[in-house]
């Protein structure tokens, strides 16, 4: 049976499939990165797992794959395949796909973790079917992935889509990236949870217990959660005026508190709109398995040279 393999790398643990044709989940597997161990570690432990799917896929389908996508954080260049750099994994300019393809004797696709997750969201997921989508996971930062007739957008140099450094409040909170104010700061999982442990008394409070917190009507709860919306939708009516996107995807963590956020963020945005075009903004579809499905696109991708198509895909 033809098919390929997924392999999307976080900063904690890797997620890997064989993805059939027709888009079917074959075969999963699950390991832990080992960044502990450092980065060179961490790309052995890539090269061996994949080595391993690649055995499994000749064992239990017939056939070894027929090509390998991989998503990685940090700075991509996706057309050298070049790791370029990863503060979470301590990566500087690794030749990624060179050395997955060495190992595996097949072709093989690299792409940055949240466009590759944008990628499956756009064609498979929440955005199909819309011409032009912004995709935006709201984790431990924020980034983002601009989708435009079922391909994203990396940029001149690979920084395409990070809305998280937009300066939504010039002056203030410093972010790691230099600069103040940056949407990642007030809008990502990591900030509400911060901002709530330490309204709530809690250190181990996080998002979701603020969220819950908002439901039950806490008015600290209510006040932190509202900033946040502020500043996302300040983030989101700048890139909209910016990009047009038909349809607005909101994913990660801080997405999974469904109608305590979506309801405020959709009227915050509306009443920041003034000639711009509002777009559908929807909750994601595909959660944590985005990026791993979207390896497995990037992978389809290489076997054909006529335009993706999208079928169905079993989650």
């Amino acid at each position: 049976m033809r098919h390929v393999i997924a392999l999307d790398v976080g900063g904690t643990g890797m997620k890997a499939a064989l993805v059939g044709d027709d888009g079917a989940l074959l075969h999963r597997a699950r390991r832990a990165t080992g960044r502990e161990r450092g980065p060179d570690a961490v790309i052995e432990d890539i090269l061996a797992f994949a080595a391993e799917l690649r055995a499994h896929g000749a064992e239990q389908l017939g056939e070894p794959a027929a090509a390998a996508g991989i998503a990685v954080p940090g700075i991509v260049d996706e057309v050298r395949g070049t790791a370029v750099y990863s503060a979470n994994l301590g990566w500087k300019d690794v030749p990624l796909r060179a050395l997955l393809a060495d190992r595996l004797g097949m072709p093989v696709a690299l792409g940055h973790d949240v466009r590759t997750g944008g990628l499956a969201e756009g064609r498979i997921g929440a955005g199909r079917g819309a011409d032009r989508f912004l995709f935006v996971p709201l984790g431990t930062g924020i980034a983002g992935a601009i989708g435009i007739d079922g391909r994203v957008e990396a940029g001149a140099d690979g920084f395409a889509g990070e809305i998280g450094h937009i300066r939504v409040r010039p002056g203030g909170v410093a972010c790691p990236c230099g600069q103040y104010g940056c949407l990642e700061r007030y809008a990502s999982a990591s900030a509400v949870s911060a901002a709530w442990a330490a309204a709530s008394g809690d250190p181990a409070a996080d998002a979701a217990d603020c969220a819950r917190a908002v439901a039950s009507g806490d008015p600290n709860a209510v006040r932190i959660w509202q900033e946040a919306v502020d500043a996302l939708a300040d983030g989101l009516v700048t890139a909209l005026t910016l990009l047009n996107p038909r349809t607005m995807i909101i994913g990660g963590g801080l997405a999974e508190a469904g109608e305590v956020l979506f309801p405020a963020l959709r009227d915050a945005v509306r009443q920041r709109v003034t000639f711009q075009k509002l777009p559908t903004i929807v909750p994601a579809a595909l959660g944590d398995s985005a990026g791993c499905l979207g390896a497995g696109l990037l992978a389809r991708d290489l076997l054909t040279t006529t335009a993706p198509t999208t079928p169905e895909v079993s989650t």
